[in-house]
Order: C-alpha cells, then structure tokens, then sequence
C-alpha cells in the first residue's frame, strides 16, 4: 500500500541543527515510503524532495521588521507565518510530519484533506517546562525576553492535542511529557546524530592557549551570559573564548560588545563552527534548556569535551570526567571550577559517541 508522507519545517533542509534535524527526518521517512515523502521547507538546498515556501507579502515583513525588538513576537510571527504558507499550499497526504511551534494549521488542513496520522517533532521539552525555564532566565537577567512568548505555547499546546503522535530527540524530552500526563506509547523516539563532516582532527594542533568555544545563538535562553561571567572570573590571561553564532535582539548585542570591550580574550565569530572546534580545548553549553542541542554533540565527534547543562538533552551522550561534564544550569560557578578542572587534566582521546537505532 502506497503511503504519501508530507514533512514541513521552517528551515533550510541541511543547514543548520534544525535543518539537519529535518533532513535526517526525512530520509527516515523516505526509506520506509521510497519516493513518496515531500518536504516543505524554506529551502531545499537541491533536494528533489522538497518544496520551497516563498514569502510574497511585504506586509508580513513589515511586520516582523516591527516584532524585531521582541525576540518572542519575532519567532511567533516567523513560524506562524510559514504555518500559514504550508497550510494553504498543502495537498493530500495520508501521513503528515511537522515541527512544534510551526504546523498548527498545517496539521488541522490535513486531518481536513484526509490525513489518516499526524505528527509533531518536539525540537524542545515539552512547552511548559520551557516557559518555566526561561522565566527563570529571564529572572537572571533583564537584558531581553525569551523567544518562546505566551502566544507561540498555546499554539504549541494545541498542536500537541492534534497530533496523533509525538516524537522527542531525548529522554530528558520524554520525561518532561510524561510528567505531563502525556502516554508513553503517543511518545516516540528519533536519534539524531551530527554530520559526518564532524569529526576528531587528524594532525595534533598545537598552541599555548587554552581554546574554550560555544556554539549557538546568542541569548539569555543559551545561558551566554551565565558563560560570560564565568569566564570573567578566570584571570589566566591564557585563556582564549570564542562566541560563534548571531544576536538576535538590540540588547544581547549591547551586552556582549560591552563585555567584548572588556576583555581581549573573548572573540564573537560567526560562521562555520568546525575551524573553531578543531582547535577547541573545551566546549561549553550553558543553555537554560534544549531538547537535544547539536552543537555540543558536534563538539564531542570532534573529540572536544564538553559542558552541558542539566536541561540539555544531548547530557546522555556525557560520559562524567572521560569526555565531559554535566552541571546545575544557570549556574557560573560550575563553569568555572570544570573549565580550571579541564586546563589541568585536559579529557582528551576518547572516542566519539556511539549513536543507538532503538525506538520506544
């Protein structure tokens, strides 16, 4: 029996950690269905697969020109409207995949055209632990609002009501529903694993620095500013860190130039991660929370050790003091005494994580 299979995601199929999440979703999907999955995405980077959406209307841009102080109204507007594009494009298909935050509409447009099951893949824990969360990020810190507002949840809640099934990246995801009063079996499991281009160095770099790298936005939610204090508690004038991602509010980027201007040994570098990685020592991951987080993954198939928090989902891919460290979140402190731990006794030769086939 044939099976059409839509999957639609606002990214770009391959780029990025949620653009390699929906790939590797879709190639899942196209193994058990050959030749019957379409993707919709922002772009599809070639993939015969997939199907662009393309914005058309200069009204909603003006409108998140206005939302761009507001990094929650910014994302509610971004994933609604793409919500909405896919929605009105969509033809009929018997399973339909979509991405939290992003497929209320979509998902409801499918069960209208026949969709016998449908799907949502949980990028974060559940919602209510995340606006928990970033409430106590927020309460850290004034210098900007989470990203996840009051609008974008309830949205999500009620794609989670919709979907026939949910599919999460981590135990710490599973366990976040479940203590939700969510089934184990609505509950289903997807491993993600890092691009193979992701891996240990050859040739031993050597330098007199001690390299210290994040990888990611550049928020309050990623817990930047609680790696920032740690690191201005290191006197060491050999130690060197390396920001790699983007702001994305007015605030976060006054925060940071303000501390850049303060400090010589901190360095924002946006762009690829792995020439940043091949010559890291240690990699931190401060985050506040994520349902997985790639970048810290990526950072361990490289043979770097890592920082994790303990709402960071990837944490079970930590094996304590062989290839990193897992700490109380939204604490400096912690930071700091792993960092000192790992400049003495660098964790270096371990082999990469092993990435398991198994589903609940």
């Amino acid at each position: 029996m044939t099976v059409r299979i839509a999957v639609t995601c606002g990214t770009n199929f391959g780029g990025g950690g949620l653009g390699q999440h929906l790939k590797l979703v879709v190639e899942k999907e196209d193994r058990a269905n050959p030749g019957q999955v379409t993707c919709y995405c922002y772009t599809g980077n070639g993939d015969r697969r997939c199907i662009e959406i393309k914005e058309t209307s200069n009204v909603w841009r003006q409108a998140g020109k206005i939302a761009r102080y507001s990094p929650g109204w910014r994302s509610y507007l971004a994933c609604d409207r793409f919500d909405t594009l896919t929605a009105r494009d969509l033809r009929k298909f018997d399973r339909v995949v979509g991405f939290v935050g992003q497929c209320d509409k979509t998902l409801k447009t499918a069960r209208r055209l026949g969709a016998s099951h449908l799907v949502v893949h949980a990028v974060n824990s559940h919602v209510d632990n995340v606006r928990h969360l970033h409430a106590l990020a927020r309460k850290s810190t004034s210098i900007e609002s989470p990203w996840l507002n009051a609008a974008q949840a309830t949205k999500t809640r009620s794609e989670y009501q919709i979907a026939d099934e949910i599919v999460v990246a981590s135990e710490y995801t599973r366990q976040t529903f479940l203590e939700r009063g969510f089934k184990p079996e609505s509950l289903s499991r997807i491993w993600l694993v890092p691009n193979e281009r992701f891996k240990p160095c050859d040739s031993v770099s050597t330098h007199s620095t001690f390299n210290v790298v994040y990888v990611g936005s550049i928020t309050v939610a990623k817990g930047v500013p609680v790696l920032l204090e740690a690191f201005a508690n290191l006197p060491d004038p050999d130690y060197r860190l390396t920001l790699v991602g983007g702001y994305t509010s007015p605030g976060m980027r006054k925060y940071v130039t303000e501390r850049l201007a303060r400090d010589s040994r901190i360095t924002l570098a946006p762009g690829d991660p792995l020439p940043h990685l091949m010559l890291a020592d240690a990699y931190v991951h401060p985050s506040w929370e994520d349902g997985w987080a790639y970048a810290a993954a990526e950072a361990l198939a490289c043979g770097v050790p890592a920082i994790v928090t303990e709402d960071t989902g990837m944490k079970e891919l930590i094996d304590e003091g062989v290839n990193g460290y897992v700490i109380p979140t939204g604490q400096w402190e912690p930071i700091l005494d792993r960092l000192k731990s790992l400049a003495s006794k660098p964790l270096r030769g371990f082999t990469p994580p092993q990435y398991h086939k198994e589903v609940y």
